[in-house]
């Protein structure tokens, strides 16, 4: 009965053993997936904080710009509406005229003649 007593307590250290096994090779898998997640998170701050730089340059690029293109726009505004007043005080004198001559055929058409 000895014998089966040192097989049964051969079993019962090796099984022992075999769960120290197993709980060391699970706590270095967790360690290893902590550390892992760290890292993935460290890399996706270190990603996200890149691209809210560039982000952040390229508005105030263009912030800048707009700046530079409104006051383009006004000059450009400008001009045009000067361009503009310059043509209609060369053609104002034509238009009163051609207005004139059109009250005054329509008056001699209706037989009234031309009231001033």
């Amino acid at each position: 009965m000895d014998s089966s007593h040192e097989g049964i307590q051969m079993l019962l250290t090796a099984e022992q053993e075999a769960q120290q096994m197993v709980a060391a090779a699970r706590n270095l898998k967790t360690t290893r997936l902590r550390q892992a997640k760290e890292e993935a998170e460290k890399e996706a701050a270190l990603y996200r904080s890149n691209m809210e730089s560039e982000h952040r340059k390229k508005v105030d690029e263009t912030s800048g710009n707009s700046g530079f293109t409104a006051e383009r726009l006004g000059e450009e505004t400008e001009e045009k509406i000067q361009n503009l007043k310059k043509s209609a005080s060369e053609v104002q004198s034509d238009v009163v005229d051609m207005l004139i001559k059109f009250r005054a055929v329509a008056c001699n058409e209706e037989g009234k003649g031309m009231p001033l």
